[in-house]
């Protein structure tokens, strides 16, 4: 088994350095055969030559956007390198490069993958997560937004839809890509949009969802905040509007061609 480690990063260089260290030393303890793979957005910091140098003492790839394009096309690229990196039955981790996320929560979201999730989030929601540092208007809005976003989207047993920090089977990911192609991520110029995205169209094709609680360190954040919040809502919007109008939206195309379906994963446990 392997483990692919999925890290968008822009200007990062406060926190790249030893996050990669530590997501590196948390993975190996369930896995020998660890790759961290890194999607550098157009930073103008010192984050490439750090990257350029951890990629000479540890298992990292660097994959580099020389301009900005934003969270969306990142992510669609660093999920096409992990599927081509990887077999159905690895994992694939992706997380902040903030330092608001802690590779601490790797083993826990194994142990899910292990009894049968096909995608394991990393919830502040559910019972015993939290987070910290977080300003009160954020927090307040963070709430608002998934609120909204479990009305318009239900989703059984999740409650945290916009939390980046997951686990999936690659399996998942390979089906997909496969099914949707480029359009698995299609809301890509509309800031954290591609998050929810994600979590809606793999919904639509069956895959099963578990939450294990985290605690999101807001106050460990190195940087200033990546998201436009406005952008980002407008986004929601627009993915709202796809996903239920015209005629059915999303889910009628996706029940016109095949989906919502299973994903074959008759021997729940992963091979050593």
């Amino acid at each position: 088994m392997r483990i692919v480690v999925l890290l968008p990063a822009l200007n990062e260089e406060s926190s790249i350095g030893s996050l990669i260290h530590r997501v590196y030393a948390s993975a190996k303890e369930l896995c020998e055969d660890v790759v961290v793979v890194v999607c550098d957005d157009g930073s103008s910091d010192g984050t490439p030559d750090i990257l350029n140098e951890l990629s000479r003492e540890l298992p990292v790839e660097v994959i580099t956007h020389k301009l900005n394009r934003g969270l969306g096309e990142t992510i669609r690229d660093l999920i096409e390198r992990a599927c081509e990196i990887t077999e159905a039955n690895d994992l694939v981790v992706r997380l902040d490069a903030d330092g608001t996320h802690e590779p601490i929560y790797f083993e826990a979201m194994k142990r899910s993958i292990e009894k049968g999730a096909d995608v394991v989030i990393a919830s502040r929601f559910a019972p015993s997560g939290g987070q910290l540092g977080v300003p009160k208007s954020r927090a307040f809005l963070s709430r608002g937004a998934n609120l909204f976003m479990r009305v318009i989207f239900p989703i059984k047993g999740l409650r945290e839809y916009s939390s980046g920090f997951r686990m999936y089977r690659a399996q998942v990911l390979h089906q997909a890509v496969a099914f949707y192609g480029n359009n698995f991520i299609q809301i890509k110029g509309l800031g954290f949009t591609c998050t929810l995205e994600k979590l809606v169209k793999l919904n639509m094709m069956g895959v099963r969802f578990e939450e294990i609680p985290f605690v999101l360190r807001y106050d460990r954040k190195t940087g200033s905040s990546k998201m436009v919040t406005s952008v980002t809502t407008l986004g929601y919007g627009v993915l709202a509007v796809l996903y239920h109008w015209p005629f059915g939206g999303w889910r009628r195309q996706a029940r016109n061609s095949g989906a919502p379906f299973r994903v074959p994963n008759d021997d729940v446990g992963l091979s050593p």
